[in-house]
């Protein structure tokens, strides 16, 4: 097998169009190649509408040939994450099933360490029914919501495997994500993404591995307390929510996979000593807009429709010290209810695998420091957040509205004239249960409106029609980090032996990728201290 790079072809391109460009730049026959597979795939629209698909592939030669190209030689990676076997006397103890828990858990199943996760949520299959129930009815299940549950916050989300880390973990949690169902296109896209619909059936079949290597999950379970003795790990105390019966597990390890929302346990671990210190998070809202506007944006009007939805990623610097980006843009998507606090709007966009909704989201969000934060306590982020997100609620009704504001009004072109959004309107909003007219001024930070409207302004010069008249605006975005980390060493453990802090809500990790790598990582230290 080789590789060739590079291989340019127009959109809607066939696998005779690939062997004929293959035998083109190895000047051979079409008929001398045997096979070939995409390896990466990326699209290329800077001289509209001369969009090109860039490929990279792998191909099978006739006859020995491929003897004649050996300085293009390839093997195919498959590699995933397997151990040899060790044994523990104790079992050890994940708290937590996002990414960072399940990739964990999943290699500490394979070592042969039968893993005990403990998840306030419920499986995928159930949380799944609580949050459209949520979406609907307006009616929160604070353990079982968009935020908490089998998969983490991910799940309900666009499913993007971006990273800007690149090392053979990488390789490995795709391949991981692909044997358990994943689409093949993640395999080879420049951009990969799963999909909300797709990843629920992932997060179901990793969850059976790790069971049928021995692993037990216990959802519904509430960690509540740790028993260390000499400063190491001795016991974790966890409560079944249904019955309020309270077990006391002995462990030697314990991997607290959080996420970013848990927020009584973080201040369960400040007031048990644990080091935390604050960090940067980003504040904004999502934005709104017609996904046929921004293909045509992206790709040129009269573009090929073989193209995907389009996508986009923007940055602006401003005078005043701040930057505005998109963030977990969703092509075809939809605005997402994702509180996990009574009485807290929280908002996130989320898409299926196809992409294929009339609406693309985006998050614009403006950098937020600790010194914003008012107060220097190590929790203070998590202040500020509640803050505005209780601010949200009370502002757009009290019943889990997102409160909503037309572009246009919010830059102080025209009056805020959006409807309810069951009510017909020029543009639809595909949040639920519902939005209501609010000044989005009035439930966020001065700073972060002063920037917002500086970035909509830039980014609109960047990319027509993303800040068009109509298009929407949805507070409030504060989820897209956490604002903390609880400090650990190079070794992965804080000052109390034996307990590991990992993923996004430790502060080590921002997004799927980064959260299962980072779990992955710290498995593997545990695995090598091991006798």
């Amino acid at each position: 097998m080789i590789k060739i790079d590079n291989i340019i072809l127009k959109p809607n391109y066939t696998k005779k169009n690939i062997f004929e460009k293959v035998a083109e730049k190895l000047q051979i026959s079409p008929k001398s190649i045997l096979n070939v597979d995409i390896l990466k795939y990326s699209i290329d629209a800077r001289k509209k509408p001369n969009i090109k698909i860039i490929l990279c592939v792998s191909a099978i030669l006739k006859d020995d040939l491929e003897e004649t190209f050996l300085d293009l030689k390839y093997e195919l990676d498959t590699s995933k994450l397997e151990y040899p076997k060790k044994n523990s006397e104790k079992r050890p103890v994940v708290v937590g099933f996002g990414p960072a828990g399940m990739f964990c858990s999943l290699c500490l199943a394979r070592m042969g360490l039968k893993p005990m996760v403990i998840e306030q949520g419920k499986c995928v299959e159930e949380r799944s029914k609580d949050v459209e129930n949520f979406w609907q009815s307006g009616i929160l299940d604070k353990f079982s919501n968009v935020q908490f549950g089998e998969g983490g916050a991910g799940t309900f989300s666009d499913g993007k495997l971006n990273t800007n880390i690149n090392n053979a973990y990488c390789k490995k949690v795709i391949n991981e994500f692909y044997y358990f169902g994943a689409p093949k296109e993640i395999l080879t896209s420049a951009k990969p993404h799963i999909g909300s619909d797709k990843l629920k059936n992932v997060v179901k079949n990793i969850r059976n591995e790790i069971i049928s290597l021995g692993g037990e999950i216990l959802f519904s379970h509430k960690f509540c307390n740790i028993v260390t003795e000499k400063n190491s790990i001795k016991s974790v105390l966890i409560k079944e929510l249904k019955t309020n019966l309270e077990k006391n597990i002995e462990t030697n390890a314990l991997f607290l996979a959080l996420g970013h929302s848990a927020r009584d346990t973080f201040q369960f671990l400040y007031d048990f000593g644990f080091e935390i210190h604050t960090k940067p998070f980003a504040m904004g809202v999502r934005i709104e807009q017609n996904q046929q506007d921004i293909n045509e944006s992206q790709y040129g009007k009269g573009y090929d429709k073989s193209l995907p939805p389009a996508d986009y990623k923007l940055v602006a610097h401003l005078k005043n010290g701040r930057s505005v980006f998109t963030f977990c843009m969703c092509p075809g998507g939809q605005v997402v209810a994702s509180s996990s606090g009574e009485g807290e709007i929280v908002t996130n966009g989320m898409s299926n695998f196809e992409r294929n909704g009339q609406n693309a989201n985006s998050a614009v969000l403006v950098n937020v420091l600790p010194e914003d934060y008012g107060s220097s306590h190590p929790l203070s982020g998590i202040y500020f957040q509640q803050k505005y997100e209780k601010l949200c609620f009370e502002l757009a009704g009290k019943k889990y509205s997102a409160p909503a504001q037309t572009v246009a009004s919010f830059l102080g072109k025209q009056n805020n004239n959006i409807e309810n959004s069951n009510n017909k309107t020029e543009f639809v909003s595909s949040y639920r249960p519902s939005i209501t007219k609010v000044q989005l001024k009035d439930c966020l930070p001065d700073f972060v409106t002063e920037s917002l409207k500086q970035g909509l302004v830039e980014f609109n010069k960047k990319l027509h029609n993303f800040a068009k008249d109509e298009n929407l605006l949805i507070g409030i975005e504060s989820r897209s980090s956490c604002p903390l980390t609880i400090v650990r060493g190079d070794n992965f453990q804080t000052k109390f032996s034996g307990i590991f802090p990992i993923g996004e809500g430790a502060g080590y990790a921002g997004g799927i990728m980064s959260s299962a790598i980072d779990g992955v990582k710290a498995s593997e230290f545990f695995y090598s201290i091991l006798k």
